[in-house]
């Protein structure tokens, strides 16, 4: 990296902390990998399924996976921020005033570089990684001043490790959480399971109960079916019946009439009238003849 203008105690202190990056990286990249084999363990073990479990599935990862990109990117600023207070805390020891460029964190071709670095030479400066275990500065001279900041180096030191320490801390917290939130996920889609599974079972008690109400109405309205049939079949041969009897009684009232009439032909006031009318008749037709002889001609 002599195009950054590092000295090599510089690089040095430069691939320690890419180094520290690349694991937290590794990390990160491992828990966001679990999130997906988690999602495949525990809901891929249908066929199918609908767009609305699909969309829920995605909807849950897209939660776990942004939580974690999150906190690694708000871990990622937080860890510079207490680079950065070790690089100004040293230089006002020796009365540098640092300045930085943030429009430089931007520029592409020095990124390019650094990625390139990690790619070649980040592998070929770990054996002399290995022999500079901590950051030292060189004293500028012998006294009091190299053993003040012999003095604050060690406090940085120790307070760095103070904070890696609670950096683990807060990363094992962080799993634990996880992992306490991928139970309660299963506790609650498995009691979810179990109450979609208690209310099937009652919608079929409910269909069976209604299946056997209807099937009971089906046979009440057959045996009703049967018994108009039945009725219905007894009110025509009644009728048939009352029919033959009437044409029975208006035969015998017939041949009675037929009777009586000849019985009353036979009887003297018949006999009697019989005659009378016969005279009436006479009488009428000889005054029909008369008064055709006075009518006009016209």
């Amino acid at each position: 990296m002599a195009e950054f203008g590092f000295n090599e105690h510089h690089q040095s202190e430069v691939i320690n902390y890419m180094r520290f990056a690349r694991s937290k990286r590794v990390l990160r990249l491992k828990t966001i990998d679990s999130c997906f084999e988690e999602l495949k363990d525990s809901r891929l073990v249908d066929e199918t399924f609908t767009v609305d479990e699909v969309k829920e599935m995605l909807d849950g990862l897209q939660v776990v996976v942004r939580g974690e990109v999150e906190m690694e990117l708000i871990n990622t600023a937080h860890t510079n921020v207490l680079l950065l207070r070790q690089l100004f805390s040293q230089a006002e020891k020796f009365y540098l005033r640092l300045q930085s460029d943030i429009s430089e964190l931007e520029n592409r071709e020095l990124l390019e570089q650094v990625a390139e670095f990690e790619k070649t030479d980040f592998k070929t400066t770990d054996k002399i990684n290995q022999e500079t275990s901590k950051p030292k500065l060189a004293p500028l001279n012998e006294g009091g001043v190299s053993e003040l900041l012999n003095k604050e180096i060690t406090r940085l030191q120790e307070e760095n490790d103070k904070l890696k320490a609670r950096l683990r801390t807060l990363e094992s917290q962080a799993m634990s959480a996880l992992d306490e939130k991928t139970k309660a996920e299963r506790a609650l889609k498995d009691l979810q399971k179990v109450h979609g599974e208690q209310q099937l079972a009652a919608k079929s008690q409910e269909i069976s109960s209604l299946e056997d109400t209807v099937e009971a109405l089906r046979e009440d309205y057959e045996r009703s079916l049967s018994a108009n049939a039945v009725s219905q079949k007894d009110l025509q041969e009644n009728l048939i019946s009352s029919k033959h009897e009437l044409l029975r009684v208006q035969e015998q009232l017939a041949l009675a009439e037929k009777e009586l009439e000849k019985k009353f032909q036979q009887t003297a006031a018949y006999r009697n009238m019989k005659e009378i009318l016969t005279k009436k008749n006479e009488q009428i037709k000889d005054i029909r003849k008369r008064l055709q002889r006075y009518e006009p001609n016209e």
